[in-house]
């Protein structure tokens, strides 16, 4: 069978990054010929792309290569991924499983494939990630579906939280070729797409590894300044970044963008002192308050999101209250709330007092029922303003929703086909719509 008769689907989990990463590859098999089809058709080739930020994760990961065997047991099943990179010899114990491919080189995947073909023993390629210190450049040069582009800048994290696997999973961190980011994004633009998204491991580490010379280093916002010179690109927004990258010197270079969306998602993990000590986080909840402080002041209206972990080992009933407390008082829009898991090769793995199960999904729940107050409370705050809306799909026959720069949801009734287009709104809020604003249009389109 030659590959223009072939099938493969795919099984992405997690992040947005693995997102992109999976995208990527589906670019390498169409190129090569094959056609793309849903996961729970009948293919040649099932890669599931795995997650390992959870235990849940390995058991989705675990889950969807058994039944991808199911679906067609003369398929070849690849496992791809951070869940494959670190537990690859608990991964070639899944006999359902026909060949491994940790992070690294997954832009030689169809080599791997025949490599496989050709002598079924050979099953195991993944390789160290540790010591990796080139950007592997998975492209993407069409965005399907969508009205925003992820955009991935750089690869791994330096950090090594005690709670977290993503260094091990992920290596170190490798930034991606400026002109490479310019060249995808022009792309992107080039088809019709006005928003970007910059997305990564950890963004604001981005440039760190590309010179030793400070002088000559390119940072984060001296990218984003680059993207705001393309022709046509009208929004820029940024993934989750970490909180100490934040600088008055840095919003000021932000501010006078026009292309730069407001929209901060600052990890914050906890909001006591002494639980961020323990997960060997960078920063105090006194700085971090500042930063949001420092944000706010340059836009008023900044859209704050955060993620916060409950259950961390040892957290008291105190420390969780101060985490409460605290979120309250920085007035987020959104939080991710997600409960600990223990992951072996983290510190915090072997830490005393690991909490039950129980516990944390009630203090699970208590913060999502603030966090889901708060972000009633932040739309409220954008009653009456006038503000441009990127549309996006269909809420329902009735009309279309979209996002503000600042990432509220807009509602806007019409018959008018709107997607991808950009259009002056005013937004009211109302008791209909909790979660998001209704719209009157001001003018026929931004776009």
């Amino acid at each position: 069978m030659n590959n223009a008769q072939r099938k493969v689907g795919f099984m992405t989990l997690g992040c947005k990054v693995n997102t992109y990463d999976s995208e990527a590859m589906m670019e390498i098999f169409e190129t090569a010929g094959y056609t793309i089809v849903d996961f729970s058709e009948v293919a040649d080739v099932y890669v599931i792309n795995t997650c390992t930020v959870t235990h849940l994760g390995d058991q989705k990961s675990r889950k969807m290569m058994r039944k991808a065997k199911r679906i067609n047991p003369n398929a070849v099943i690849c496992a791809v991924g951070c869940y494959v990179q670190v537990a690859p010899e608990e991964v070639k114990k899944i006999a359902e499983v026909d060949l491994m491919i940790g992070t690294k080189n997954r832009g030689d995947i169809l080599t791997y494939i025949d490599t496989h073909l050709q002598d079924l023993s050979q099953r195991d390629f993944v390789s160290d990630i540790m010591a990796e210190k080139i950007f592997e450049p998975l492209m993407i040069s069409e965005v399907k579906g969508k009205t925003r582009a992820f955009i991935k800048i750089q690869e791994g994290c330096n950090q090594f939280c005690t709670y977290c696997i993503v260094p091990f999973a992920r290596g170190p961190v490798r930034s991606r070729d400026q002109q490479q980011i310019l060249d995808e994004v022009n792309r992107v633009v080039e088809i019709g797409y006005q928003e970007v998204i910059l997305s990564g491991i950890h963004i604001a580490s981005y440039g760190v590894d590309q010179s030793e010379t400070a002088a000559s280093q390119t940072d984060l916002i001296d990218l984003i300044e680059a993207l705001d010179r393309i022709e046509g690109l009208k929004r820029i927004r940024l993934g989750s970044m970490e909180p100490k990258f934040i600088s008055p010197q840095r919003l000021k270079r932000l501010a006078v963008l026009e292309s730069f969306c407001p929209h901060f998602h600052l990890s914050l993990q906890s909001g006591s002192d002494t639980v961020l000590k323990r997960m060997g986080r960078r920063y105090t909840t006194a700085e971090y308050l500042e930063i949001v402080a420092q944000i706010r002041a340059v836009f008023p209206l900044a859209a704050i999101t955060t993620d916060i972990m409950v259950g961390f080992p040892g957290e008291t009933a105190a420390e969780f209250q101060e985490t409460l407390d605290f979120a309250r008082a920085v007035g987020f829009y959104q939080i991710h709330v997600f409960k600990y898991s223990r992951r072996s090769g983290t510190k915090a793995a072997e830490f005393p007092n690991q909490i039950d199960e129980i516990l944390k999904n009630s203090r699970s729940q208590q913060l999502s029922e603030l966090s889901r107050e708060l972000e009633q409370a932040f739309i409220k705050k954008n009653d009456g303003l006038v503000a441009e809306v990127l549309f996006e799909a269909t809420n329902d026959a009735a009309g279309y929703e979209g996002h503000t720069k600042n990432y509220v949801p807009v509602f806007l009734e019409t018959d008018e086909k709107i997607n991808g287009r950009i259009m002056k709104v005013r937004v009211s809020y109302t008791s209909r719509y909790t979660d998001k604003l209704i719209g009157d249009a001001l003018e026929e389109s931004a776009k």
